[in-house]
């Protein structure tokens, strides 16, 4: 099995045992008119991660390993949105109301949709989550265990929220868990970089960081596998 470069010490990429997950890469958040810009935030601060993560889902589906995406987004009657959500930030269109791309956050309308650059393929399994964390009242761990998945390699949106949140919890169920420095990002720059620092902290408390381009390399070398 290789190693890797990583902070803050290289990282086991274990070929039979991984699984590339990418969050929330949807409409809502990552294109003008969603619920992003409701809240009052720049789109454009989070776009540079999507050529990155189309680029790492190319390379896991060389060889054929998972891709896990998920999607933040809520029942049509709102039954699994609790009132403190739904409320906060003050934002102009809230949860469930209706935006240029239909009813914000609500699963099955156009927003909640991934974006065209980094859509699952049909065998690709997809997870509808209420909240932050992509393992709270989802099938996530089920799922990882019965592929025996022991490693994730995390990339999407916004690196402080959902992905920190899932990271976290993913390491406190076990799981070793490496951040891809530029396949995630956040509407507010500095959050992201304080997050990369926390992240890798006391020794990698919560996981590793890597650049993409050390992940593509190791994927390209077609004596990586096995070895």
């Amino acid at each position: 099995m290789p190693f890797i470069d990583a902070k803050p010490y290289k990282f086991q990429f274990d070929f039979d045992h991984v699984a590339l997950i990418c969050i929330d890469m949807q409409r809502d958040f990552c294109e003008l008119g969603g619920f992003a810009e409701a809240l009052g935030n720049n789109v454009a601060n989070v776009q540079p991660c999507i050529p990155v993560i189309a680029k790492l889902q190319a390379a896991f589906r060389k060889w054929r390993l998972p891709i896990i995406h998920t999607k933040e987004c809520h029942k049509p009657d709102l039954s699994d949105l609790p009132a403190a959500k739904l409320h906060r930030g003050n934002p102009k269109i809230r949860i469930g109301e209706f935006g240029p791309m239909g009813r914000i956050l609500i699963d099955g309308e156009p927003g909640v949709e991934f974006i065209a650059e980094n859509a699952p393929r049909e065998w690709e399994h997809v997870i509808s989550k209420p909240g932050k964390d992509s393992f709270y009242r989802t099938d996530l761990d089920e799922y990882l265990m019965r592929r025996k998945i022991a490693s994730l390699v995390i990339t999407g949106v916004t690196t402080e929220v959902c992905v920190q949140t899932t990271m976290r919890c993913a390491n406190d169920r076990g799981y070793d868990c490496i951040l891809v420095e530029d396949g995630t990002d956040s509407f507010f720059p500095e959050f992201k970089e304080s997050t990369l620092k926390a992240v890798v902290a006391q020794g990698g408390i919560v996981g590793w960081t890597c650049k993409s381009d050390i992940l593509l390399d190791m994927l390209a070398d077609e004596k990586s596998y096995g070895a």
